[in-house]
């Protein structure tokens, strides 16, 4: 009997308890707001802040190509050693240890090593998009790195990554990459029905750009606040009449109406005969219940399965 395919088959999902690598996964949202903010000073600006994500690789999570006076250069947090590599196309490299540390120390190594290579940026060294930050370079406060915690986590990307660019390739409008924001930590991919969206009342600069545009959006989040663990999220902006009693499925999904999200979480997916088929019904059913109330005009937008 042939074996299931990788992500189909549910000893691929490890276990990702929150509690049991909390400390980690605050200090390595840290460090990765650290590089992500390097990327954002030296990319050019995209639409919907596409050019601030970091994406999945092979090895963990890279920057993907950014430009400097050289050449090119690309940061990678690479979880099979546990190093992040800054690596040039003048072939200049550094490697910073990822192991228990400080944010202050791993912000003050880093900096440090760009300029050795001949790249300039300056970052604003406060975090984003947490409460009571605290200055990356004032940071003693977290200084957690647990390896197998932070692997786990990596290949959980792996796999989402997998499944979320196989519904990605269902829809032919106006498609997000499958990205992970730094600021949010989460891995996302945001369907567009074509149209503008009304600014919202009192959003910042941030907020009016990412969601310029009516969207259907998904993604995964290691959870935290209400949601005490690991989830697959998804929304729409504007959310349209009705949506929070959309059809969705699996059954175990549920809508957060504080958050204004449908929520299923990752333990669901992973204990389900089926993981990724239990993953594609929850993007395709939250996807169909935002369009369809909005009257998307799908049959433009879609390629058939």
């Amino acid at each position: 009997m042939s074996q299931p395919a990788f992500a189909d088959n549910p000893e691929s999902w490890p276990a990702l308890p929150l509690e049991a690598w909390r400390d980690t996964c605050e200090t390595l949202h840290m460090w990765t707001q650290i590089v992500g903010k390097v990327r954002l000073a030296l990319t050019p600006r995209i639409n919907h802040w596409w050019e601030v994500p970091l994406y999945v690789s092979a090895r963990g999570l890279t920057t993907s190509p950014i430009p400097y006076a050289r050449g090119i250069f690309e940061i990678e947090f690479d979880f099979l050693h546990h190093n992040l590599v800054i690596q040039t196309s003048e072939d200049g490299n550094r490697i910073i240890r990822l192991a228990p540390r400080s944010v202050a120390d791993f912000y003050k190594e880093f900096m440090a090593a760009l300029p050795t290579l001949g790249i300039e940026a300056k970052i604003w060294p406060m975090p984003v998009e947490i409460p009571n930050p605290i200055p990356f370079d004032q940071d003693v406060k977290h200084a957690s790195y647990d390896r197998d915690y932070v692997t786990r986590f990596w290949r959980i990307l792996v796999l989402a990554d997998t499944v979320f660019k196989e519904f990605r390739s269902h829809f032919i409008g106006k498609n997000s990459p499958v990205h992970f924001f730094w600021g949010s930590f989460d891995m996302a991919v945001t369907r567009f029905s074509g149209r503008p969206a009304l600014p919202r009342e009192g959003a910042d600069s941030i907020t009016r750009e990412a969601y310029s545009h009516e969207v259907s959006s998904a993604g995964f989040w290691p959870g935290g606040g209400d949601i005490k663990g690991a989830a697959f999220y998804a929304y729409a902006a504007p959310e349209p009449d009705g949506y929070a009693k959309a059809p969705v499925r699996p059954t175990s999904a549920f809508y957060h109406p504080q958050m204004r999200e449908f929520f299923l979480m990752y333990d669901d997916v992973r204990q389900a005969a089926s993981p990724k088929a239990a993953l594609l019904d929850f993007l395709q059913s939250t996807y169909e219940g935002a369009a369809s109330l909005a009257k998307w005009n799908r049959a433009e937008l879609e390629r058939p399965a």
